[in-house]
């Protein structure tokens, strides 16, 4: 796990850029650092190393292969390393190192770019290939990993882990992306496109790879996208699916615990977590290894957002020492800029503020990696979002019954009423412009609110659900968009940047593609039905997981008070707004003043767009932005 550098020119590139580059990131791996430099100074390879395998020198990088052909700086794991391996020197290859960086060589020099294919893991990597003069540069299947790409102004491409690391390079001045920033500050969408949001900077999205030869320094990566999610049909009934899934989720897990430094584990206290805190103890007991497990955990003060009874009842019920953190109003303004520095854009709410002292705590105690249980949400259909869908397919389907009857449960085990189903299908199934008819009749948020200048942010009032296939009377429609385009790439976005700027791996054993695709060839009621979502899941962990959390039915995940914070310390928000409509020179404008005051007084539900706003402002001021 490590942060990578590149840069490509047509003329000489001075070191001292790399060196910049890979310095600015020195978070993302502490242990060591290295360039290599190519075609007489034109072309440069740059990594920070983050030791998790074969902690010796031989895992340096950048790092070459066969007689120096092949060069690589990489950012990841990948789990069946050994496996590859195995197979790799049954042809006849050989290996110097213990890593699984070498792997990536080695198998790209055999296979080529369908060795991309053979890979169970996490990452995003630059090879260069000197024979050919040519480039290969690729991302996970879903993004877990970063890759980011700017042309400057001199001629030069430059490939990076983060976007701050483009700041230091001749040519960067960071301008903001209108379109992008009207996503985030109105629908709260990141990370749904190639684009950022600065202007000129792009991301290679998931499972997408890339090809260029050095001497065609064109305007963009000729990319091609090399892995699709595979959603086939499952026809067995539900206690076969338990069992598949059973299997498959362990092995998932088990993969994730090869690692040649400590292993800890998030847990929140939610049915993810701790699905896979329970996993990791009954693999572990098998090894006679469980004094050794370690949770962090985030605790509020606040009865309402505090998860500690849950997160104690999995703790106790398995015997695993673990850590609390109480994430406090009076330190989020005093950490909030070194959050968004290494978070390169905006984030959505203060729960990514959980997120940061979770992961500070963890390396505090030295857990190098920690299991996460990002991306089950998403699969599993665990956010309430899913019950539109599921009541808009039934409704489309004519089953009239079936729908009466999941409407009803939906009341009973979440005090969710009709109206709730009936706006939920009016959102999935009419034209988008009917449905601002009815948010308007219901007092919903409009596409362009008046806190927010369009004209002064050079946007338009277009809602991103349209493009990124949220809007579906589909359970499994909803959950391929959430996992490609959607929920899954701002999550993964935040949980990157919080773990490493801590120097810690995190690792996602939900994000197992071959788990994640069976999941998706399940019928919907496997996984949302009678009121209760993640069946699937909740099913294979009987006997497993307390029943207390199995069967639990809210759902926070890190959050923090940040609706008590805001009423206890409103004139601390309302100063943070006002410096940024002084700062965003007016794009959010003095309404938003208004919407503080209507959600203080109750006139207004409380939601995220106030903080969206205050860390846009906080973005702004941070990279210094042109507006």
């Amino acid at each position: 796990m490590c942060g990578i550098a590149a840069l490509f020119s047509n003329q000489v590139i001075d070191s001292k850029y790399i060196k910049n580059m890979t310095d600015s990131i020195k978070h993302r791996g502490p242990d060591s650092e290295g360039q290599a430099c190519f075609c007489d100074g034109k072309v440069w390879l740059g990594h920070r190393r983050l030791a998790i395998l074969d902690l010796s020198d031989d895992g340096k990088q950048p790092m070459s292969y066969a007689d120096g052909r092949y060069w690589i700086t990489y950012n990841g794991e990948i789990y069946n390393y050994i496996e590859i391996r195995q197979e790799l020197e049954r042809y006849g290859l050989k290996f110097r190192t213990k890593t699984d960086t070498e792997v990536v060589l080695a198998a790209y020099s055999f296979w080529g770019k369908e060795c991309l294919e053979r890979f169970n893991g996490m990452w995003a990597f630059v090879i260069v290939d000197l024979e050919d003069n040519k480039v290969f540069a690729a991302r996970d299947r879903f993004g877990v990993k970063p890759l980011y790409y700017w042309y400057s102004s001199q001629n030069m491409l430059a490939v990076a882990s983060e976007i701050k690391q483009f700041t230091v390079l001749p040519g960067w001045i960071g301008k903001i992306n209108g379109q992008r920033a009207y996503d985030f500050l109105r629908w709260s969408q990141l990370d749904h496109t190639a684009e950022t949001m600065f202007e000129g900077v792009y991301q290679l999205c998931a499972g997408m790879a890339a090809e260029f030869t050095f001497d065609k320094l064109e305007s963009s990566f000729t990319q091609f996208r090399w892995y699709r999610l595979k959603a086939g049909t499952f026809d067995g009934d539900l206690y076969d699916a338990v069992n598949i899934f059973k299997e498959r989720f362990f092995d998932a897990v088990s993969l994730r615990l090869r690692s040649d430094v400590k292993i800890g584990g998030c847990l929140s206290g939610g049915l993810d977590s701790s699905s896979i805190v329970c996993t990791v103890n009954e693999i572990l007991r098998a090894q006679n290894k469980i004094a050794s497990q370690r949770t962090v955990s985030a605790g509020a003060r606040v009865e309402k957002y505090d998860e500690s009874y849950y997160i104690n009842e999995v703790l106790r019920s398995r015997g695993i020492k673990g850590y609390y953190v109480y994430p406090e109003m009076n330190n989020l303004f005093d950490v909030v800029d070194d959050i968004t520095w290494h978070q390169d854009e905006p984030f959505g709410s203060t729960s990514i503020y959980a997120q940061w002292e979770v992961f500070k705590i963890a390396a505090r105690n030295k857990l190098i990696v920690m299991l996460d249980g990002q991306g089950a949400d998403e699969q599993l259909a665990g956010y309430h979002t899913f019950f539109a869908p599921r009541f808009a397919g039934l409704f489309k389907t004519l089953n009239w019954w079936k729908l009466y009857c999941e409407i009803k449960k939906c009341d009973e085990v979440h005090n969710y009423t009709a109206m709730f189903a009936i706006k939920g299908m009016i959102s999935q199934l009419l034209p988008e412009p009917v449905v601002n008819l009815f948010r308007r009749v219901y007092n919903d948020n409009e596409a362009a609110p008046s806190w927010l200048d369009l004209k002064k942010l050079k946007a338009e009032s277009i809602n991103p659900s349209l493009f990124t296939g949220a809007k579906t009377s589909s359970v499994r429609d909803l959950s391929i968009a959430q996992l490609t385009a959607s929920n899954l790439q701002q999550l993964l976005h935040c949980e990157d940047r919080d773990s490493m700027a801590h120097s810690i791996e995190s690792r996602l054993p939900f994000l197992d593609y071959r788990l994640l695709e069976f999941v998706l060839s399940l019928p919907d009621e496997f996984k949302i039905s009678e009121g209760v979502t993640k069946r699937i899941l909740r099913e294979s962990m009987k006997g497993i997981l307390p029943e207390t959390v199995r069967m639990r039915m809210t759902k926070l995940g890190f959050a923090t008070p940040e609706e008590v914070w805001l009423k206890e310390y409103p004139d601390t928000f309302e100063v943070k707004l006002k410096e940024i409509i002084e700062m965003s020179d007016g794009i959010v404008t003095p309404k938003c003043l208004v919407y503080l005051n209507d959600v203080i007084s109750g006139k207004r539900k409380f939601d995220f767009t106030l903080w969206r706003m205050i860390s846009f402002g906080t973005w702004l001021k941070r990279f210094d932005i042109c507006l």
